[in-house]
């Protein structure tokens, strides 16, 4: 296993984003370059040949696609198989896991397919759709990855019955997988997007979450997935590009009949909470430097936050692309390259990388050991240099309220938990 900020040619480790069988998943940053980089390193040595390795490289270097991630470079270093693509934001699974809009969800559902429809006009069949290897990049782009089990059909398939067991076909966990293969794997994705819900065998319809489905989508939305998640492959449809083709003609269909339909409410140009959200960002943006979203409510928080203020969840910012050059494998937020212990959540030391100190504009304050005195940011909980933590309270310039728990500033007037140490708000003056 590679350790945080060790070097490999010419890509320095900043953390693992997952670790499975047969292979580990690191961030990287391209050192040449000048960016960030996801490197997948195989384990070669125990279930995985280098055949299989090198046939999943030759099948995903052949797809060209927006919707589909693609292989910036793959190579033998320093005793490592390593495939370096492009890094993502997180995957659909994750993103599963939060609520998420019709619009968003119908935009990603278009792209899962339109990604899967490519590699079928290439002869290629996935054998592994499933929400984790759809991969999210910023501006709601969706990629699918990891061809590893990808078969090229020539005039027949025989395959092993490899896949999730969740989402494979039943012909595929037989070691039959066909184009309809995929396309019952992916109406599975589709289907949990859009009810919340992952059926299960035997799949008789109606199957779970079903009344969630059809409170959410159009009758025809139902009648589309039904199709595509029949236990008869010959009852559905015959690859992804027809399932593809059939879901932009139902779109099309849609978007005609809401531009011809009467005259609808006109709707609120934005809900109370994102009025509240938009207003906090106006005093305290700033200050807080609350740039990223919360995982579960989406609300505005910031990187130093051990809690998201508006629904209490633990490290809302995590995952989210940090300012800093790299990030601590413990909780995920950002580190300087010259710090040796983690600011926020008392981590680990790191691997001693330089003697260099680095200039920062956003030191405001010094650390209270006077053998250490060395400076620190705002809302800090421990010395980066040496371990210490903070004694005194962090408090907020634009407000005077502080926190009864923990005597740290908050904006009282608009948060719900406190967000240094998640202890709800109580307004005796509302």
């Amino acid at each position: 296993m590679l350790k945080v900020r060790q070097k490999i040619g010419k890509y320095r480790i900043l953390k693992r984003i997952a670790a499975g069988s047969q292979a580990d998943v690191y961030q990287a940053f391209d050192t040449i370059h000048n960016m960030r980089v996801a490197l997948k390193l195989p384990k070669i040595e125990g279930n995985v040949e280098i055949e299989d390795v090198l046939h999943e490289v030759r099948v995903a270097t052949k797809l060209h696609h927006p919707n589909i991630l693609a292989v910036q470079n793959a190579s033998h270093i320093d005793g490592h198989f390593v495939i370096a693509m492009e890094l993502g934001g997180e995957s659909l699974g994750s993103r599963l896991e939060r609520r998420i809009s019709m619009t968003r969800a119908l935009s990603l559902a278009e792209q899962a397919l339109a990604g899967l429809a490519h590699a079928h006009e290439h002869k290629i069949i996935h054998c592994d759709i499933k929400p984790e290897n759809y991969i999210l990049f910023p501006g709601n782009q969706l990629k699918l990855a990891d061809f590893g089990f990808a078969k090229k059909v020539l005039r027949t398939v025989k395959a092993s019955g490899s896949g999730t067991i969740d989402y494979i076909a039943p012909e595929q966990a037989m070691g039959r997988p066909k184009f309809q293969s995929d396309v019952f794997s992916v109406g599975l994705v589709l289907y949990r997007m859009f009810s919340g819900k992952l059926p299960e065998w035997p799949f008789a319809w109606p199957m779970a979450g079903h009344d969630k489905l059809k409170a959410r989508v159009r009758p025809e939305m139902v009648e589309f997935l039904q199709r595509a998640i029949q236990l008869d492959p010959a009852h559905r449809f015959t690859n992804a590009i027809q399932m593809y083709a059939a879901f932009e003609k139902m779109q099309t269909r849609a978007r005609r009949q809401r531009q011809t339909g009467v005259k609808k409410k006109t709707r609120l140009a934005s809900s109370w909470r994102q009025i509240r959200w938009r207003e906090f960002q106006r005093k305290y943006k700033k200050e807080l430097d609350t740039r990223h979203q919360c995982r579960r409510c989406e609300g505005p928080v910031a990187e130093s936050m051990q809690a998201c203020p508006w629904c209490g969840f633990d490290n809302p910012s995590r995952g989210s692309e940090t300012t800093m050059p790299a990030d601590c494998p413990r909780c995920e937020r950002g580190v300087k390259m010259d710090w040796d212990y983690c600011a926020w959540c008392y981590g680990p030391g790191f691997v001693a990388e330089t003697n260099r100190f680095y200039a920062d504009k956003r030191y405001t304050a010094k650390c209270a050991n006077r053998r250490c005195r060395q400076p620190m940011m705002p809302f800090m909980r421990y010395c980066p240099w040496c371990r210490t933590k903070m004694r005194k309270p962090w408090k907020l310039v634009s407000s005077k309220k502080t926190c009864r728990a923990c005597n740290w500033g908050i904006a009282s007037d608009f948060w719900n938990f406190c967000a240094w140490c998640r202890e709800p708000m109580r307004r005796r003056d509302a």
